[in-house]
Parts: C-alpha cells; structure tokens; sequence
C-alpha cells in the first residue's frame, strides 16, 4: 500500500519576509511600491498635529495599500479588512502585522473627500508615463448604484409632513383611547405593546419635524422643478434602473480607448445622465488634443450638450434614442435582450392615450382634408405654418361640428373651456431653416466611419464596468453623501488603473 507524507495545515510559528509575500508582477507588488516610491502622500500630513503630544498615527500609506488590495479583492466592508489584516498573509505584508482597528479603517475611507483627487490624478499621471494613455477616443458611460440609503425614505418637504401628521394623529387616538381606559371602574391590564408603539409613533414623527426644521428648502432640478429629497442621504436620489428603482448615486467614468485606463471618475446624486456630461468632458479637457473622440450612448444626448460641444469645437459621437434602430447590426438585438426578472421588474404596463392624437384623425395630403375621430370634416386654416423650424398644415374644427359632439371629452383636454379642437401635420423642415445639432450628430453617427468608431466605445468603457461591478463585486455604495460616494467610486477606479500598470510591468 502506497504511503504518503503528511500535510498539516495547522498553525505554524514561522520566520517570514513579510515585503517578499508581495510577488513582482501582481497587483499587491506594484500597489505597494506605487505607494512607498511614486506617491506623494504630504496632503495627509496635515490631517495631525501629534509632533510633540498624542499618540503616534498609522502611516496614511499603509492604510491606502490596505483598502485598495481589499477594494481589488471585493472587500468593502471596514471590519472584514480589519480580520483580513489579522489572518491573511497578503494583508499582513501591506499593513507591516499593524493590524489596524476598523473604525480607524472606516475613518480613513469616509475622510478622503479632499485627498482622494490628487491620489486619482497621481495614479494617472503614472499611467501617462508608462504610455498607456492614447488619448485617440474617451468612451463616457455610467452606472446607476444603490448607496447607503433607506428608498423608503424619500419624498418631498410636503410629503414628509403629511407623514408626520399622520404618525402624531395615530399617537394621539391611541393615547385617548388609553385614556377612556383607564376611566373605567376595572383596572385593565397594562397594554406594553401599545405604550411602546405610542412612543415609537411619536419618536418618528419628532424625527421628521427635526428634519423638516432643518431642511427648509425642497430640492430643485436643473430645471426648477422639485426634487424628491431624502431623509437618510439627502445629496442621493431616486433612480430607475433595469432591475427597478434603487436610491443611490450615478457613478460616471471616462475610459482611453487605447488600453482602458480611467482618466475621470466622478459619482452624483441624479438621475439625468444628461447633466453629467460637460462636467466629465470639463475635468477631461487637459488631456484632448486635436486628434481626440468623445463617444457616449443616448443617454447623454441633448440639443444643449451637443451646441457646447461643437461651440467648443470637440469632436464627439454621442448616440441618440433612434440610433440603434437605424443601424442594421442592432436588427436581431431583441433576440438577445434577457427577460426581465419578476422579483425586481417594476416597469408598468403600456397605458392607452386618454385623449385623441393626430394619428387619430384621418389626413389626406393630396386633397387636403381631414377627418376626425366622430367622421366630421375639419377645415384648413393654415397651409404652410411654421412651428419650431418644420412646416406644418392646421385644420380646425367647426363649432356646429364640436360643441355638441359626444366625444368630446376624448378630444379635447379641457372640454369646460376649449370649444373646438385643433389638430397640425408636420410636412418636413422649413426650406433654409439650418440643420440642428442633433441632425449634424445623427448624420455622422450614421455614415460608415461614423458606426466604426462609435463601435469601439462598447469595446472600451463595457470591460471596464464588468471589471468593477463583477470581478471587485461593487454592487452598492457603502457611504452616504456625495463627496464620500465620490471618493469611494474613485478609490475602485484608483484600483482598475492600478491594476493595469501591474499588468504592463510596472516596478517589476
């Protein structure tokens, strides 16, 4: 019978190098000579005032090493690295067996809101010198993620007091109902629950209050309307994604097409992609050149972002809503579109129109007629009308027709006060009339070279979300304020450009 040595995988005393555990060629090696010889960490040191009282600090080094390797290997939560620095050989090497508690772990990551920049644009600056950054095409993407926040939480100033009212109403007919009680002649048992039910109402509702007294303004959009705010994060906001609603942040970044490194990172509290763009494109503008693309999908398209771009004379291809259904390579894509989940799809179900659309009514272009919903006939009063840069035909209802019409609360949106209904025809833009933005972009987008370089923008930014969201586990943001979730967002980026000077030789 064959025999064996045996392997025990008990503890052990051993005598270990702790700096040779950091093996030249991956990411811990460069992440840790990155640190000790290229980064110049002097912004740190203005955080202490320990030269000559008070206790001596952890080196800010040390801890930056420990939650990059821990953010490379998806760990986020503050405790989990603090047992990694205890038990894993890895963590020990990085943080010198410090073994650091993890409210001072958490302290760290949660204050780097003024440092976390120019660490960001330190890392990059390597990147450009190791020749990693082509500065051809930047791909603009982002992802919409979950933060720290209770969804359940969110509303306007008008409803949170409708709340409150409504918890200080509940408190005060329990409490009467106590009251009528304790009238009667028989002692009734003493109702625990419900005496501790009173004070959990009112405890909440004096939540609210104190929050309603200091937040005095409601949250406006770009376009003065009123934002939804929230009591738990109120810089976060409600956002639809393809798996339902999440309250969080809108993580967006800016990708080199040439090897994928991530020139600019930046997280906000909304929904609207649209208002993202100019300040990426902002914070990026150092490093364009006269030779440089900017590619980003629909959901940053607007007549306004594209008018700055061409004032500013940046070339750029961003898609717009119909791009992909004019593009024959995008013909089969329904047949790929996965199913929505049932536990999370909370799309409604079509609604039909309340109210007739031009579709509706029956026109005929050559002879100039039209035909309502009810087979009355409209007159023309308006041949070549010019609304918005398109010519247009109107027709109009007769009063003998309207007033007396039995679908008249179909037709018209206000019945009480409009008498007769209007309906226009669009014919085409207006001879003379200069193409606008959106038809410049939708004609570039659309020729040859056009489709061929806005086909590479999946090639470039799509890997980069799979490396953070699926190999680092990034699924939701731990912090709460934006500044935080910013700084977070930019320490997962910090990590992805790391990695990719490990992987092209860095201080090997």
């Amino acid at each position: 019978m064959a025999r064996y040595k045996p392997i025990d995988t008990g503890p052990r005393f051993l005598a270990v190098d702790l700096e040779r555990q950091l093996l030249p060629g991956s990411f811990e090696h460069a992440l840790h000579h990155l640190i000790d010889h290229e980064i110049d960490l002097s912004g740190f040191d203005a955080r202490y005032r320990n030269d000559r009282t008070g206790a001596a600090a952890y080196p800010p080094g040390m801890l930056l090493k420990v939650v990059l390797f821990a953010y490379s290997q998806g760990i986020v939560s503050s405790r989990a690295i603090e047992r990694a620095c205890r038990e894993h050989v890895t963590f020990i090497a990085l943080s010198g067996d410090s073994a650091p508690h993890f409210t001072t772990i958490a302290a760290f990551v949660s204050s780097l809101a003024v440092e976390i920049a120019p660490l960001f644009a330190q890392v990059l600056y390597l990147c450009d010198r190791q020749g990693l950054i082509g500065r051809q095409m930047f791909a603009i993407d982002g992802v919409k993620l979950p933060s720290n926040a209770a969804k359940q939480k969110s509303g306007t100033r008008a409803d949170f007091a409708r709340q409150a009212g409504k918890l200080e109403a509940a408190a005060r007919t329990m409490l009467a109902r106590h009251r009528e009680e304790d009238c009667r002649a028989i002692e009734p048992d003493p109702a625990v629950k419900s005496v501790q039910r009173i004070e959990r109402l009112m405890r909440d509702a004096a939540q609210i209050r104190r929050w309603l007294a200091a937040n005095p303004d409601d949250r406006r959009g770009s376009k003065g309307s009123i934002r939804k705010s929230n009591r738990t994060d109120n810089e976060s906001a409600k956002m639809a994604t393809d798996k339902g609603v999440v309250q969080g942040y809108c993580a967006v970044a800016a990708v080199d097409a040439q090897h994928q490194i991530i020139v600019e990172a930046q997280a906000w509290g909304t929904g609207s992609e649209q208002a993202l763009l100019l300040p990426v494109i902002e914070a990026i503008e150092p490093l364009l050149t006269d030779g440089s693309l900017i590619t980003a999908d629909a959901g940053y398209h607007s007549e306004a972002n594209l008018k700055v771009l061409a004032e500013r004379r940046i070339a750029a291809l961003i898609a717009d809503t119909g791009m992909r259904g004019r593009d024959e390579r995008f013909k089969d894509r329904a047949r790929y579109k996965a199913l929505p989940d049932p536990l999370y799809d909370k799309a409604h179900s079509k609604k039909t129109a309340r109210h007739y659309r031009p579709d509706d009514f029956s026109y005929d272009p050559e002879a100039g007629t039209c035909l309502c919903p009810a087979g009355k006939s409209l007159y023309r009063n308006g041949a070549n009308c010019l609304h918005n840069g398109f010519v247009a035909v109107k027709f109009q209802g007769a009063l003998r027709d309207c007033v007396p019409c039995s679908h008249r609360n179909r037709c018209l949106r206000t019945p009480e006060k409009t008498k007769t209904r209007q309906v226009c025809f669009f014919r085409g833009k207006a001879s003379g009339t200069p193409p606008s933005y959106t038809e410049i972009m939708r004609r570039a987008i659309d020729s040859p070279q056009g489709r061929a370089l806005y086909g590479r923008r999946f090639a470039t930014v799509e890997p980069v979300f799979a490396n953070l969201r699926h190999n680092k586990g990034l699924d939701r943001f731990t912090l709460r304020g934006r500044k935080k979730v910013d700084a977070q967002w930019k320490l997962f980026c910090m990590v992805h450009n790391i990695e990719k000077l490990a992987h092209h030789g860095f201080a090997t």
